[in-house]
């Protein structure tokens, strides 16, 4: 069902299967909060699924952040952006009476669940970041206290340049997290191979 009343615009999905983690679903630029719900019932079925539309347009397309050019982020606007999506989790936790959520991010929402992670560490239960890379040049140490992060990476991603996705990976784990980080025969897009691991992993690590 589609809403407009929190902070967010958004789409929520009730669970069908109790104790499931329920899904943040977080869309890349250009998407909108009906873009990543077929992947969420893929690789969760029968999880919640919450889905907020970013708040910033460029170009007239929704993004959760702004940049200065690709690669180039506009960090106090992500610092802001952050927080008040860190506001709406809590907001839609209350409103549907959610457990935390595990973020499951694609581009640029693989890098506003990332941000989460490090600003807000409370807020998720755990990440799926597919194409993600660092947020914030100059980290913080957040307290992720053994949360899982599945790091899913395109080799031949013609956006994210070699090594960054590794950076996140490495910045995640100082602050105390449990991440796997996977490089696979893709490009920026999202593949086949994108739904079968993150589903496995899902699987794998007791989140849902």
């Amino acid at each position: 069902m589609h809403m407009t009343s929190l902070s967010h615009i958004h789409v929520f999905e009730p669970g069908t299967i109790p104790g499931r983690s329920p899904l943040l679903l977080l869309h890349g630029t250009g998407g909108d909060e009906s873009d990543l719900l077929p992947l969420g019932r893929q690789v969760a079925p029968g999880a919640a699924l919450l889905s907020p539309r970013g708040k910033v347009l460029e170009n007239g397309m929704p993004r959760f952040f702004r940049r200065f050019a690709e690669g180039q982020f506009d960090e106090d606007d992500l610092r802001l952006r952050a927080g008040e999506l860190a506001a709406f989790i809590d907001e839609a936790r209350a409103a549907y009476s959610l457990a935390a959520p595990v973020a499951l991010g694609f581009s640029n929402g693989a890098n506003i669940a990332a941000a989460l992670l490090l600003l807000h560490p409370e807020v998720l239960a755990g990440a799926a970041l597919l194409r993600a890379m660092p947020p914030l040049r100059d980290p913080p140490i957040a307290r992720l206290n053994g949360r899982a992060v599945f790091i899913l990476s395109g080799e031949a991603d013609p956006i994210i340049p070699p090594g960054e996705a590794a950076r996140l990976a490495t910045s995640l784990q100082a602050s105390g997290a449990q991440v796997e980080h996977r490089l696979i025969p893709a490009g920026h897009g999202l593949s086949q191979a994108d739904v079968s691991l993150t589903s496995a992993w899902m699987e794998a690590n007791g989140t849902l």
